[in-house]
């Protein structure tokens, strides 16, 4: 008997631990510097991207589906490593925005 009270009060903590994880995993995504820094550079190329699409040379879907493509990359990583980023993954997906941000200044001029 009192050993089934011990596995139900272990139970009953592990359970509310784990309905806790999802909140403060959550929260630390967003306060997380790598994720920030490499959504914030792309909410600026989605930005930049939106404001030049009549300068783009007919290239605006390709840009606007690479940089879904980089933020959907991004979430995926965070997904897997339970809420934040590697530095290689933050090295890679800046990588990658650079590469849509020489886009979009070569096909601008």
């Amino acid at each position: 008997m009192k050993l089934s009270n011990i596995a139900l009060s272990a139970l009953a903590l592990s359970v509310l631990f784990v309905g806790n994880a999802p909140s403060y995993a959550g929260q630390f995504a967003k306060n997380h510097p790598r994720r920030a820094e490499v959504l914030g550079r792309d909410r600026n190329l989605n930005r930049r991207a939106n404001a030049d699409k009549g300068h783009l040379g007919g290239h605006y879907n390709q840009i606007k589906r690479e940089d879904s493509s980089i933020r959907n990359q991004e979430q995926r990583d965070a997904r897997i490593n339970g809420g934040y980023i590697t530095k290689g993954q933050q090295h890679q997906l800046n990588k990658e925005e650079n590469k849509v941000n020489r886009q979009i200044e070569r096909d601008h001029n």
